[in-house]
């Protein structure tokens, strides 16, 4: 049997996120169909519908953007069966164009939340595994950088994770990424055939890693798009100051999900040069380009 790792991006566009973030989850195949049926149940349970029909993904600025949050505190707990029948009529009025009223943003916002929180509630039962590397936004590659055709340092970390996951269930990986550009995709794969196939460490990796991922659309995959949430979360609620990661998130997240981001991160031992280190899930790198220091 096998681990499939489903793999987003979060921030990379540098706009207002304080990081670069690069992974997601890895969960294994024979739990993959339960746990998108579990998220199908939970989107019907918290909007009375499917957010696809009005063309929303479940995603990080979907459910937990700063809006939701102030949607969500406007009024007391909905009731079940009242948050579903106000969400369903935001939704048809939005796509009908006309005005919502402040009791459905306030139903919209506790669903988005919901959703949010049980996703990672889901992802829990099904034994899923956060790996993740977050790099300072803005961060720019030096002149004089000739490894354009080799993957950065952040994608080998999580890789690395990944691989480390692996070697300890003796089980082999595969990489589901979420389908962007397909010219960026093209060189991404172009750069992981180039780390698997011409690096002894590569090399090594592809023992339990299939070298060649595959691609989804986020808007046909629940669990990109979980991948997309668990991301967003990292980037905006989840730090690590000892390391350097320190940069200004938002509370609400961290409050919200820290603890699920710390609880669902691999943590493992591995060895490097004859010695043993602890190693997680969630890799901080300052620099990408400069040589590699122990994570």
């Amino acid at each position: 049997m096998a681990w499939l790792f489903f793999i987003d991006e979060s921030g990379h566009d540098h706009k207002t996120t304080p990081y670069e973030v690069r992974g997601g989850f890895a969960i294994h195949v024979g739990r993959l169909w339960p746990s998108i049926q579990d998220m199908q149940r939970l989107e019907a349970d918290c909007f009375g519908t499917r957010l696809d029909a009005y063309g929303k993904e479940i995603k990080g600025s979907t459910l937990v953007d700063r809006k939701r949050f102030r949607f969500a505190r406007q009024g007391d707990q909905l009731p079940d069966g009242e948050r579903r029948r106000l969400c369903t009529s935001f939704l048809e009025k939005g796509r009908g164009r006309v005005e919502q009223r402040r009791e459905e943003f306030t139903a919209y916002g506790q669903a988005c939340l919901r959703m949010a929180r049980e996703t990672f509630g889901l992802l829990r039962r099904h034994q899923a595994v956060v790996m993740a590397s977050a790099v300072p936004r803005g961060i720019v590659k030096p002149r004089a950088y000739r490894f354009d055709n080799y993957l950065r340092k952040d994608v080998v970390f999580f890789l690395e994770r990944f691989f480390y996951f692996l070697e300890r269930k003796r089980e082999h990986g595969v990489l589901v990424m979420d389908e962007t550009d397909k010219r960026e995709d093209r060189r991404l794969v172009t750069r992981m055939e180039a780390y698997f196939t011409r690096t002894v460490t590569g090399r090594q990796r592809t023992a339990w890693i299939v070298p060649s991922p595959f691609f989804v659309s986020s808007d046909m995959s629940a669990a990109v798009q979980a991948a997309d949430l668990c991301i967003y979360c990292i980037n905006w609620g989840f730090r690590l100051p000892g390391r350097g990661m320190n940069a200004k998130g938002r509370d609400e997240i961290t409050r919200m999900f820290g603890k699920d981001l710390a609880d669902l991160q691999f943590r493992g031992q591995a060895r490097r040069g004859g010695q043993a280190f602890d190693t997680y899930g969630i890799a901080y790198v300052p620099d990408p380009y400069e040589a590699r220091p122990a994570p």
